[in-house]
């Protein structure tokens, strides 16, 4: 059986002390994630600040494929 792996972004917010905090949600395309940035872009942002499109794989892309589990399991 074939695995599928679906990437989903993440939009990151970097602040000026290093740290990072992930939006909530995610985008199906980079190009969904990348129009959130330049929307994003149109507002002052206070000086420090930045955002970028980090990829992940899908939440549920293994959903119910619990690899190894049935070895465990007593029959």
């Amino acid at each position: 059986m074939s695995a599928i792996v679906a990437l989903v972004w993440y939009l990151v917010v970097a602040g000026p002390q290093g740290g990072l905090t992930t939006m909530p949600g995610y985008f199906d395309t980079r190009e969904e994630c990348t129009s959130a940035i330049t929307e994003y872009q149109k507002q002052p942002a206070p000086a420090g600040w930045s955002a970028s499109c980090v990829p992940s794989t899908s939440p549920y892309g293994d959903e119910g494929d619990d690899a190894g589990a049935d070895e465990a399991s007593p029959e």
